[in-house]
């Protein structure tokens, strides 16, 4: 494994750089500088990432263009009328239902909290092992608002429905990751980034398994932690930079 760690730790090095951003979903967030726009941006970022990147990153700049670029000011300011605009945006089945509960909820948490982080920390326990019970109690706080649509709730993921919860733990290694290329934003200090589990896309999921890092069948939560530990052998402290090294041969390489 000692070769497999050096390897992996290479192609790290190779694409953990901020020549990485711009053709990721990630640069969308790091089209701003105020933090809570930022939190914002790249949650909507991460639930909409899905197909294509490009695509990805059009129908963003399409959903933050309706908010003036000014995420959360809208949030807080918005009027009813405001909202007209957005009974037409779409991306795969995230709808203009889903699209105003997301407003929905953000508006309501962001008048009474500084950062969204507060509503990951619900479920926080300090252990290495938390973020299942992080993320069944985020998905919970989300959907606890009256009338919130059923429909919606296929778009944050849970580990109560055994969902490899892709776009959330990617989510989460931008926001807590600590990364000296530039890359991740180490925003938030409440969770530690021993705590993050490793994003498992396709690329991911299918070079994992080329490199024995993967044994189970299917790809679902128990998938998502036997990767992690996996990588916790290689570093403890922060496992999920091998996104980086996975992701890159996938998608990149072809491996």
């Amino acid at each position: 494994m000692q070769g497999l760690k050096e390897f992996l730790d290479l192609k790290v090095e190779q694409y953990n750089r901020p020549e990485f951003i711009p053709n990721d979903p990630i640069s969308i967030p790091h089209r701003f500088t105020k933090k809570q726009d930022i939190e914002i941006a790249g949650f909507f970022a991460a639930i909409l990432a899905w197909g294509q990147r490009k695509t990805i990153i059009n129908k963003c700049l399409e959903l933050f263009g309706m908010m003036d670029n000014a995420p959360h000011d809208f949030l807080l300011n918005h009027q009813e009328e405001d909202l007209k605009a957005f009974l037409t945006f779409k991306h795969r089945t995230f709808n203009d239902v889903d699209t105003l509960y997301f407003i929905h909820f953000l508006s309501w948490f962001y008048r009474t909290h500084e950062s969204l982080e507060e509503a990951f920390l619900v479920g926080q326990t300090n252990h290495i092992d938390a973020m299942e019970s992080i993320l069944v109690q985020f998905h919970q706080l989300f959907f606890s608002l009256e009338n919130s649509p059923g429909r919606t709730k296929k778009h944050i993921a849970t580990p109560a429905r055994k969902a490899a919860c892709k776009r959330i733990t990617m989510y989460l290694r931008w926001m807590v990751r600590t990364d000296q290329n530039g890359v991740d934003f180490g925003l938030w200090k409440n969770i530690s980034p021993a705590q993050l589990l490793c994003p498992c896309d396709l690329h991911v999921d299918r070079v994992g398994r080329k490199l024995g890092l993967i044994t189970r069948k299917q790809t679902d939560w128990l998938t998502v932690l036997e990767l992690t530990q996996k990588l916790r052998t290689f570093d403890p402290l922060d496992p999920v930079k091998y996104d980086f090294a996975l992701f890159g041969l996938g998608i990149e390489e072809k491996f």
